[in-house]
């Protein structure tokens, strides 16, 4: 095990050309994510993750990777309050999630827009209306829904396409629909799932192109991923899991 573990962070210090630093971030009152030992157990008795603890500035970027099973959706579900976690504390942009209750999970969850790597598009609906759902459910006002689906879809290079029904779409164009659906209500958190595992080399460099203009613009993104050579071209930091456990935290060179 102890050698498996030093392949991998081998490897992605080697792909990322970037230095390790403590695992256990130092939180500070600026952080738009932060995890302060959080741990998630189920029922089975599984621990997905154990004593997380590090934080995402404003406008930061950065990928979470590890092996098949490492704890990387669960950490993400744990954002979005898809799951609640069995220890410690998860804040999103200052709000403690364990403070939220089930009739708040839907405010929160108009503050950060998900990708999936499956798309989850409504195939009976255009592309239009799948982009537009999170302004409806949110009660924005037709005019202003019209605009901003438009601008998304512009955002992403669909803006002639949103008549269409997604099954008339590639793949990758059915995943510019699902990040324009993210981002079209603004939010200040983008977290994103394996959303390049079903693309090509070519359209997954131009997904992630995407993600790092949303970031220029001051979102925080969080993408988990296992393409560890995509990773090394973003150059961003990287946050390595095993077992649950956050055993590295690799930041550029730069930083």
């Amino acid at each position: 095990m102890r050698a498996r573990l030093f392949r991998l962070t081998s490897h992605v210090s080697r792909l990322t050309f970037c230095r390790p630093t403590s695992h256990v971030s130092r939180l500070t009152a600026f952080a738009v994510i932060r995890f302060d030992r959080v741990s998630k157990r189920y029922p089975s008795g599984h621990e997905a993750l154990s004593e997380l603890n590090f934080e995402l500035g404003r406008g930061e970027m950065a990928f979470v990777t590890g092996h098949s099973g490492a704890g990387k959706s669960t950490l993400l579900k744990l954002i979005a309050l898809v799951e609640r976690p069995s220890r410690g504390q998860v804040l999103v942009d200052d709000q403690n999630l364990a403070n939220t209750r089930r009739r708040g999970i839907a405010a929160l969850r108009r503050r950060i827009g998900m990708v999936f790597q499956d798309h989850r598009l409504l195939l009976d609906r255009s592309v239009f209306d799948n982009v537009a759902l999170p302004l409806i459910i949110a009660g924005v006002a037709r005019d202003e829904i019209g605009k901003r689906v438009r601008a998304a879809l512009d955002k992403v290079g669909l803006l002639g396409r949103e008549a269409d029904a997604p099954v008339a779409l590639s793949t990758g164009e059915q995943q510019r629909v699902g990040i324009a659906r993210a981002i079209v209500a603004k939010p200040p958190v983008l977290i994103a799932d394996e959303p390049t595992g079903n693309l090509d080399p070519q359209l997954s460099a131009e997904v992630m192109a995407l993600f790092g203009e949303f970031q220029q613009v001051g979102t925080t993104v969080l993408i988990a991923s296992h393409d560890l050579s995509l990773i090394k071209r973003m150059g961003k930091r990287v946050l390595v899991l095993d077992h649950g456990r956050l055993i590295d935290d690799f930041r550029p060179a730069s930083s």
